[in-house]
């Protein structure tokens, strides 16, 4: 009775209408986030509508999104293999062709749920060891007293929320998040007599504005009052993405910086921009090609690469692509776009493998027809 039971479950969900379905249901998500990313850009509908697994109609009824279409197929396919008889011949190349599109669905999970991406910014003749994220931000404490290093506490994105409390012992003082914008701009302040009001809030305030509707260009901002362990206040501050003038803190005669900035994930090793080299095509400011040469160390071993457009340079799991450069008075910087996709192979190998298995169906169709004539 329970292998009976088994049976008829195994061919409910992994029956083929199921899997029509699901890919209908996907083909709706794909031009619903398509339409949507001209309203709401290319971050939000990925996140809405792909990257989650369900969004609200109206605010209040959950549907399914494409994590949990994605999740659904892979068990839907993966049903195949409880079923009897399906290494014999006549079905030899179906089965290859099933695990080939389950491990392009596992890859996709990967890369959805473990991939990274983040920018790496140098000026010719600097080095860096960390990526920045495109959207993730972070709120850095930086105790900047120490005659040798600085010590760093970083306070995580999910952490910035209004009436979060940031607390770690290692910091003589907490934080209240009073306001976070995801897009905001600074505006002069027309009454400055606070005294609780601290650094540049004293004569700032943040304007909170509608999101850009390319995400990166997004200019977040914070406003925040500081305690010390005595929940006596020792002010109000405010600070905001690329803000010029760095709020500090004295407590205990110790001197703290806290930084609003892009999510930060340092490197085993460091890259020095050596060179800038741009193309123009003749008679425009337009670059036709740009590079950047490269010294690479890790461990104490050095060695140059030349990273250019569509020749990344791929090390230790990561991706540098050549993605785009500032121009400064006599100084070239450049921008490259770093990856780490731990699903980079899978569409490689399921293709490899589904073509395989499609080619044996065939044959073996073939051969069957020529055994009947």
């Amino acid at each position: 009775m329970n292998k009976i039971n088994f049976k008829k479950t195994i061919n409910l969900i992994g029956s083929p209408k199921i899997f029509v379905y699901l890919v209908i249901w996907l083909m709706f998500l794909v031009v619903v986030g398509t339409w949507a990313q001209r309203d709401y850009g290319l971050y939000i509908a990925q996140n809405k509508y792909f990257s989650s697994w369900f969004f609200l109609l109206f605010g209040l009824i959950p549907i399914p999104s494409g994590r949990l279409i994605m999740t659904l197929m892979t068990i839907n396919l993966s049903c195949y293999f409880f079923k009897p008889n399906i290494f014999k011949q006549a079905k030899l190349g179906i089965t290859i062709v099933h695990s080939g599109v389950i491990l392009l669905l596992v890859g996709g999970g990967l890369t959805g749920f473990f991939s990274t991406e983040g920018s790496m910014v140098i000026e010719e003749g600097g080095n860096s060891n960390f990526t920045e994220n495109f959207y993730l931000k972070e709120l850095a404490v930086v105790k900047t007293s120490d005659e040798f290093y600085d010590h760093f506490t970083i306070f995580d994105q999910p952490l910035l929320k209004v009436n979060s409390l940031l607390i770690d012992e290692s910091l003589p003082f907490k934080i209240k998040i009073l306001d976070y914008f995801s897009n905001s701009e600074p505006t002069p302040r027309l009454y400055r007599g606070d005294s609780t009001l601290k650094g540049m809030a004293r004569n700032f305030t943040l304007k909170e504005k509608n999101n850009e509707i390319e995400f990166e260009k997004n200019i977040p901002g914070i406003i925040y009052e500081v305690y010390d362990l005595e929940n006596k206040s020792l002010g109000i501050y405010m600070g905001y993405m690329g803000q010029p003038i760095t709020q500090n803190i004295n407590i205990n005669n110790s001197e703290y910086s806290i930084i609003l900035r892009r999510e930060r994930t340092y490197l085993p090793f460091d890259i020095l921009l050596n060179d800038f080299k741009k193309v123009m095509h003749p008679g425009t400011n337009i670059a036709k090609s740009y590079s950047s040469d490269i010294l690479l160390t890790d461990g104490g071993v050095s060695r140059k690469v030349l990273i250019q457009m569509n020749e990344p340079l791929r090390y230790k799991g990561h991706t540098f692509y050549q993605a785009s450069f500032i121009e400064g008075n006599g100084v070239d910087t450049t921008v490259l776009a770093v990856v780490k996709n731990y699903g980079r192979l899978f569409p490689y190998i399921s293709t490899i493998i589904m073509c395989i298995g499609l080619l044996l169906h065939m044959l073996l169709k073939i051969n069957f027809k020529k055994a009947v004539k």
